[in-house]
């Protein structure tokens, strides 16, 4: 059995990590170097740093920090936010990041998934997905609704069918965000993640809704997450990521411990 991940996110917006609610009322939280240090030091088992208006701003992802991130890190890390061709990609592996993260892009032109996982391998793609749970006016139904361009527009697609197809394509990893629950500390959306989660064969990474501990073991364990998606509870120090292992740990929960990590949970 493979062991669960938790993995620090940072929204990134002009350099610095920024926090919101429902992918709005953005506030800064630090610097992304900064807390990259602070949570490999933690213990996180990778990292992933979101340019979030990249897309909706048509501009490229922010290479500077991750060559500054990667001066510092040894965990691996993703990086996401306004990628659409294969350049971009190059110049951000090249700049250290050992994974990149697809969105609009994807959506807008799925055969890059496929062009991307040809060229760097599918280990390399992560199709981030943003969902919201739609009323369909016709069928008379709510649906999960892929969105992008940082959550600003709908797609019109069913989040389920499309995971399957990011599969298809040869994506390695879905970074799944439910934006009813994003950054409202109320735990994260389960039903959604198990569903997409039941229905693909590649890791699902949970995201959006971390508020206490348990949420956490709810995500893994009911949601069925490969990983946890974490911002606000370690950004704000309500938890470390020490404390959430040790409580996974205790849970039954397969988690990677380290020492330093284990004694200062405990301590």
């Amino acid at each position: 059995m493979l062991a669960k991940r938790i993995i620090p996110c940072l929204d990134v917006q002009n350099g610095q990590v920024v926090k919101g609610i429902h992918f709005e009322d953005l506030r800064q939280v630090g610097d992304p170097v900064e807390l990259a240090q602070r949570y490999e030091q933690e213990g996180a088992d990778e990292l992933v740093f979101l340019d979030i208006t990249a897309s909706y701003e048509q501009r490229g992802t922010m290479v500077e920090v991750a060559e500054k991130v990667a001066q510092e890190l040894t965990i691996p890390f993703t990086v996401g936010g306004g990628i659409n061709t294969t350049q971009q990609v190059v110049n951000l592996l090249k700049a250290g990041a050992d994974k990149v993260s697809i969105n609009t892009a994807a959506v807008i032109n799925p055969e890059l998934i496929r062009e991307l996982a040809d060229k760097f391998g599918s280990q390399c793609v992560v199709v981030a997905i943003d969902v919201k749970r739609t009323w369909d006016r016709i069928t008379h139904r709510s649906y999960w609704e892929v969105f992008i361009k940082g959550g600003r527009t709908p797609t019109g697609k069913d989040a389920l069918s499309w995971a399957q197809k990011v599969e298809q394509m040869g994506a390695g990893e879905i970074l799944l965000t439910s934006m009813d629950t994003d950054g409202t500390q109320s735990g994260y959306d389960i039903s959604l993640t198990r569903k997409i989660s039941e229905e693909v064969n590649i890791p699902v990474i949970a995201s959006g809704g971390a508020g206490r501990l348990e949420h956490l073991s709810a995500i893994l364990r009911e949601g069925k997450a490969d990983a946890a998606l974490v911002a606000s509870i370690f950004h704000y120090r309500k938890f470390t990521i020490p404390e959430a292992k040790l409580f996974l740990q205790k849970k039954g929960i397969l988690v990677r411990m380290n020492d330093d990590g284990a004694s200062l949970a405990e301590n």
